[in-house]
């Protein structure tokens, strides 16, 4: 490949991330006025594939599987784009997840987060 045939395909994919990032801005607005984000993480015109995550008030909000579901069957029907994905990370990612061993306090998850087992389990007899 040469270094014009490299500018041309990054010039193409640049030409459609514009125009993904500039649609989701003009027919998404609600994503910013309800404190979302939005990026376009990838937008391949070889194979098309269009890569897009929501963030911000998109995390654990409980309307965003309709706004994933608008963004794909739009974008699907571009004839450019054959496959969309949409991301919108679980809110307890932010957290560390369920096996995360403290809490963003630094205390420990186990018995309610009063400690370890050691320090806050009373005893087999305990109910």
């Amino acid at each position: 490949m040469s270094n014009a045939d490299a500018d041309t395909d990054a010039d193409a994919e640049t030409t459609l991330r514009e125009r993904v990032e500039a649609w989701l801005t003009r027919e998404m607005p609600i994503i910013q006025m309800h404190g979302g984000t939005s990026a376009v993480r990838e937008a391949d015109p070889e194979t098309g594939e269009v890569i897009i995550e929501l963030g911000g008030g998109c995390k654990g909000c409980s309307v965003s599987d309709v706004t994933t579901g608008n963004i794909k069957a739009e974008l699907i029907q571009w004839p450019e784009i054959d496959e969309v994905t949409v991301r919108v990370p679980d809110a307890r990612e932010s957290l560390g997840g369920p096996e995360q061993a403290e809490s963003i306090m630094g205390i420990d998850r186990t018995e309610g987060g009063r400690g370890d087992w050691g320090s806050s389990n009373p005893g087999e007899d305990h109910l």
